[in-house]
């Protein structure tokens, strides 16, 4: 299931970019999973991003200037990643407890506000910032 996501959001963002490029903006693109198979898939792979980058269940990575992240988290067992590439992002994250979340930022300018407070939510936001 998620691969077919992946696969026609892939095809959707690639005829999208050449127009959207032309008028600026942000490109997103966000994976919520429909059953606990793909939740637990989405929390396996930011563990395996967070030990790669040796990073704790709250870690934001900025390369570029001008970027500004935030990531909050109450409750226990949270797992928060605030990913960014390129100049100018904005990506906030506030958790209330088991949940797991991932923003990825590249580009330019880029803006991304997720707030989990059901418990135990999970999912990935991807976004291209064209600014």
């Amino acid at each position: 299931m998620i691969r077919k996501t992946f696969t026609a959001a892939t095809l959707v963002l690639s005829t999208l970019v050449g127009t959207a490029a032309m008028a600026g903006g942000t490109i997103s693109f966000e994976v919520n999973p429909t059953n606990a198979d793909e939740a637990n898939a989405i929390r396996f792979g930011l563990a395996l991003y967070q030990i790669v980058n040796g990073a704790d269940p709250a870690h934001v990575y900025q390369n570029g200037n001008g970027n500004g992240a935030g990531i909050g988290q109450s409750g226990g067992g949270n797992q928060g990643v605030v990913h960014q590439e390129g100049n100018g992002h904005s990506g906030v994250l506030s958790q209330n407890g088991c949940d797991s979340y991932g923003i990825f930022q590249f580009g330019n300018g880029a803006n991304a506000n997720v707030a989990q407070g059901n418990g135990c939510q999970t999912g990935l936001l991807f976004q291209v910032g064209l600014d």
